[in-house]
């Protein structure tokens, strides 16, 4: 086998202490025989959830030699609570130990940039690869069996199991419910995201009149359906004729799905079950169309609008002419206001539709915005949020008002607009007459969406799996102003001239795909756009020379890189091909002594 570099594994360590090992504190060396995998992740991250996704096939099928571990690195506040990992592990479905490191310990001695990332360590605990981003499930799949083979035969290797050890199931009607929409005969149907199922409720909201799916993953339409993880639902207007009633965002199947209220038949309407990547079909027959983790859904201008956290955009289904295509937004991660082609979002995860259908309303969760386009005019603005790094609870003007990653937007009687502040357990306000954001309810756990009812507002509760029935009050809850930005150290730059080298070496067997042109891309950009002198932009090489503005102190560099590569071998007539992918927010600070040169490991080792 090739030789690699033999980099000693830096030890795991975390204050928030290990879960899903029977409360029993874990060491490299208690895993030394096995070949280990650490998963840098963190809950709030759409792509650390496909990873989380793209890892149960390996974890399945090298379950005696390999041991996942879920190193979890907040990017929020609230991701820094220990609890709510242990929720976040238990709605995930993590089987795994996962460590909890609130304050990036471990993600500092591993050097880690991006998340998600991957570190795979050998049995002798050695780093010997590191990937960030999603798509390198068949390149890590191909490393492990080559570590199989060469540590079986030094005698190195364990086989036998790891040391997951399940916790204890909970029992409950729901499990971390989503979304919910209130039916025309006044009961409550929710999307059971942690049990794969739908459910109807009473206009108690408690009674449960019927479930529909098993609670086992799938994607199967009929009188007997399976769901992965639903989230959003919307209900299609009346005397439509299109045989179903709700549509359905069946998130980690990538699709969308219609319920017929009647007979609770499900029919698959958009997505082909395999989730999106750069160079896809962005528009065609909906069936044909690959989808990545749409999370909400709203009837908009004559057409299903869709929330698609999994590539920040926000697209377009029209039950009429069986089509899906983008409708807004670029890919790439951010906050950018314009028309609809130019807008960045990050991880759109709620939408609602004015009274007057002029404006779509948009839970920002990634830049703890709410956004909103507009008919009219095509184009996409902010009400409140400032970017990616920059979150808290502050009431107030919109322009200084801090939201904490919200996941759900309702359009109240009055015209405001009621947000799911999911991750400061708080429902907020924000008014469009006033330009003003209040908070209306604290210790809501989790609210991941609401739904109006006679004057009052039902919100999700997602970690505390109920629906709550709240008044709408008068006057706004008065709580403390907090304000935070992301944990991550910003790393030390020279002004002038910076080189950036994407690392990617294509896996064992393959080789980069340049059969149609070049097989890679480099995207640059950053916060505030004139930290970047030069540099900025699309280009194809993944090493590039960048001017950074001395007169600036600080600022973000927001870089997106995507590698594709094809098995490699003169007797391969089909080969399979592979798109690696990852978008990186660098916080750097600019510094007479700091360094020239930024290395991002896409795949490989630096």
């Amino acid at each position: 086998m090739a030789s690699r570099a033999r980099v000693r594994a830096p030890e795991l360590v975390g204050k928030g202490g290990w879960l899903n090992t029977g409360g029993k504190d874990l060491s490299l060396a208690d895993l030394r025989g096995k070949i280990v995998i650490a998963d840098f992740w963190t809950f709030c991250c759409i792509n650390c959830l496909h990873v989380l996704d793209e890892l149960r096939e390996l974890e399945e099928k090298h379950r005696d030699t390999v041991v996942i571990v879920g190193v979890h690195s907040p990017k929020f506040v609230h991701e820094a609570d220990h609890r709510a990992v242990v929720d976040a592990v238990a709605r995930y479905e993590v089987h795994h130990p996962v460590l909890d490191d609130p304050e990036l310990a471990t993600w500092k001695q591993y050097a880690v940039r991006a998340w998600p990332t991957l570190v795979v360590i050998d049995p002798e605990g050695y780093v010997v690869a590191q990937h960030a981003g999603e798509g390198h499930a068949h390149a890590i799949a191909a490393l492990v069996e080559e570590l199989e083979a060469e540590h079986a035969a030094k005698g190195t290797l364990r086989r036998g199991d790891g040391p997951y050890v399940a916790p204890e199931p909970q029992a409950g009607d729901l499990k971390f419910p989503g979304k919910a929409v209130r039916l025309p005969d006044g009961h409550y149907l929710v999307a059971d995201s942690g049990h794969h199922s739908l459910v109807e409720l009473a206009e108690d909201g408690e009674t449960v009149l019927r479930r529909i799916g098993d609670g086992e993953r799938g994607l199967v339409d009929g009188a007997a359906p399976r769901f992965s993880e639903p989230q959003g639902l919307a209900l299609v207007p009346e005397g439509l004729g299109l045989g179903y009633d709700v549509v359905v965002a069946d998130t980690v199947n990538h699709a969308l799905r219609g319920l017929r209220l009647a007979d609770g038949s499900v029919t698959t309407l958009a997505g082909t079950g395999r989730q999106w990547w750069q160079g896809s079909a962005t528009a065609g027959p909906a069936r044909e169309v690959d989808l990545s983790s749409p999370w909400d859904v709203a009837w908009f201008d004559g057409r299903v609008w869709i929330a698609m956290a999994g590539v920040h955009q926000l697209w377009a289904f029209d039950p009429a002419a069986g089509t899906v295509a983008v409708a807004a937004g670029t890919t790439n991660e951010g906050l950018v206001d314009g028309p609809v082609a130019e807008a960045w979002f990050a991880q759109p995860s709620g939408l609602a539709v004015s009274a007057d259908g002029e404006r779509l309303w948009v839970a920002d969760s990634e830049t703890s915005a709410v956004r909103w386009v507009s008919r009219e005019t095509g184009s996409v603005h902010t009400a409140v949020g400032t970017g990616l790094f920059d979150f808290g609870h502050r009431d107030g003007a919109a322009d200084q008002a801090l939201l904490q990653h919200p996941l759900g937007v309702t359009v109240l009687p009055d015209g405001s607009v009621a947000i799911s502040d999911t991750y400061n357990h708080a429902l907020r306000r924000f008014d469009p007459e006033t330009g003003e954001v209040t908070t209306l309810a604290t210790d809501v756990r989790e609210p991941s969406g609401a739904v109006v009812v006679d004057g009052d507002i039902v919100v999700v509760e997602s970690a505390r799996h109920r629906l709550t029935r709240l008044r709408l009050p008068e006057e706004a809850v008065r709580v403390e102003s907090v304000a935070h930005r992301t944990q991550r150290a910003a790393t030390e730059v020279a002004p002038g001239a910076l080189r950036l080298d994407v690392v990617f070496q294509a896996p064992a067997g393959q080789k980069l795909d340049e059969r149609y042109g070049p097989s890679t891309r480099l995207l640059v950009s950053s916060t505030p756009p004139e930290l970047l002198l030069s540099g900025e932009g699309a280009d194809t090489d993944l090493s590039r020379e960048l001017v950074l503005n001395g007169a600036l102190a600080e600022g973000v560099l927001h870089v997106s890189a995507m590698a594709a590569s094809c098995d490699d071998g003169p007797e391969i007539e089909y080969p399979a091909c592979h798109v690696h992918q990852q978008d990186w927010g660098v916080p750097v600070k600019l510094v007479a002594d700091g360094v020239s040169r930024l290395p991002l490991v896409l795949a490989g080792m630096e």
